[in-house]
């Protein structure tokens, strides 16, 4: 996940990179998967890895974007960029040492605990619903939108 988190950075055609994204949500919904937290990874999935990726790439193949040129390379800038890397993977091992919890397993999940989708799907289409359906409309007039705006006009 974070060889594909430094590849979207790092890479300089904007589709290539879009796609170095789609592998890292991947990767974030397997790592979620290995947590046992299962609605969150396949969420992760169709919401991210599909559906706004989806509209990613539409837009930047919409747009047509080229491959960023080459720049000089800015010395004083990466020194600093380097030096705030180590110091946030410094302050990350401080805290996580000092954490008495990060030495032990998690307990086991209680398998006679009501399901999270159930709840969120209750919640959801229970007390949500109206806006839930406000969204999607929204989305879909966007979308159309864009489709209407960026259309060129046939002479």
């Amino acid at each position: 996940m974070l060889g594909s988190a430094v590849a979207v950075v790092l890479l300089r055609n904007p589709v290539n990179s879009a796609m170095c994204l789609v592998l890292s949500f991947l990767a974030l919904a397997g790592l979620y998967i290995t947590l046992d937290a299962f609605f969150i990874g396949i969420i992760q999935v169709l919401v991210y890895a599909g559906a706004v990726m989806v509209l990613f790439l539409f837009i930047i193949m919409l747009l047509d974007l080229k491959a960023e040129a080459r720049r000089r390379l800015n010395l004083a800038a990466s020194a600093g960029g380097i030096a705030v890397i180590g110091g946030f993977a410094l302050l990350l091992v401080q805290v996580v040492k000092s954490l008495p919890s990060a030495a032990h397993p998690f307990p086991a999940l209680n398998p006679d605990a009501p399901s999270d989708v159930v709840g969120v799907g209750t919640t959801l289409f229970s007390h949500f619903n109206l806006p839930l359906q406000i969204i999607g409309v929204l989305l879909l007039v966007s979308t159309v939108g864009v489709v209407v705006l960026s259309r060129r006009t046939l002479r």
